[in-house]
């Protein structure tokens, strides 16, 4: 798996993708988790052409969304009368197109589908594309129950490589699946890391460790999450924030500091 250990998020960015996008990157981002593609296209092209950013520097992750998950007023990337393998394949190929790319680093289910049966035939889509060379990783998202991803395995044949989840109090930080994902290999991405954990936030010992650090409660949340075995997403549209979030992976933790972010964790009920 890649060795990106934060992720720009571009959902919600609307026409602002582009320019945000190409500030990411220029403040230190390298892996994007695409929203609008073809703005993120647009993005990419210009990073190469004017600041010499190569595609293979980067990480690039897009989602195959269903007919439950599309907006029907907005042209469609595939034809829904067609067999489901077609609409993944038309869709993939209308994802490169608009990423002007020929080839993801990621490519995710954007959630299960309404039934077990279909869910694995479009996983089985997703892992042809990986033995053509088209993705180097595959996965799903907004898939809540090991019992998912162990079904992909046993029926689909191969293991999910990919999570994306919600990463928040208010679903008790996913553990049945983060540790799932963190005991056979598999990255685990999170979103709403921040803005849905107001308590985690504000407890007092991670209050200390950032204190101690000179570091913001946001950043060490983080760091918290980085050692852990989960890889946060940043959707932020602030540039020192951007600076801030990269900047995470380099905080020192000693054993003592680990000591202590082992009580946080041990308040989420991650152990």
């Amino acid at each position: 798996m890649t060795a990106c250990r934060i992720i720009y998020g571009t959902a919600w960015k609307k026409d602002r993708t582009a320019a945000l996008v190409v500030s990411a990157v220029l403040n230190g981002f390298r892996a994007i988790d695409t929203g609008k593609e073809q703005l993120v296209g647009d993005a990419l092209h210009i990073l190469q052409t004017e600041h010499g950013v190569k595609r293979e520097d980067l990480f690039i992750q897009t989602k195959f969304t269903s007919m439950s998950g599309q907006d029907e007023s907005k042209p469609l990337p595939y034809d829904p009368s067609s067999r489901l393998e077609t609409q993944i394949h038309d869709s993939f190929k209308n994802s490169l197109k608009n990423l002007r790319t020929d080839y993801v680093d990621s490519y995710i289910l954007h959630s299960p589908l309404e039934s077990l049966s279909r869910t694995v035939v479009a996983w089985k889509a997703l892992m042809a594309l990986q033995d053509a060379g088209r993705v180097k990783h595959i996965g799903i998202s907004n898939a809540y129950s090991v019992d998912i991803l162990e079904a992909l395995e046993e029926q689909g044949g191969r293991r999910v490589q990919v999570v994306q989840n919600r990463w928040f109090e208010g679903n008790n930080w996913d553990a049945k699946v983060w540790a799932y994902c963190k005991q056979h290999g598999i990255q685990y991405q999170s979103f709403w890391t921040l803005t849905g954990s107001p308590s985690l936030l504000k407890h007092s010992t991670l209050l200390a460790f950032a204190h101690a650090k000179g570091c913001t409660p946001a950043q060490a949340v983080y760091r918290l999450a980085q050692l852990n075995g989960v890889t946060p997403l940043s959707g932020t549209t602030n540039e020192s924030h951007m600076q801030a979030d990269v900047k995470v992976e380099s905080l020192v933790v000693d054993e003592g500091d680990q000591q202590k972010l082992g009580l946080v964790i041990s308040w989420m009920g991650l152990v």
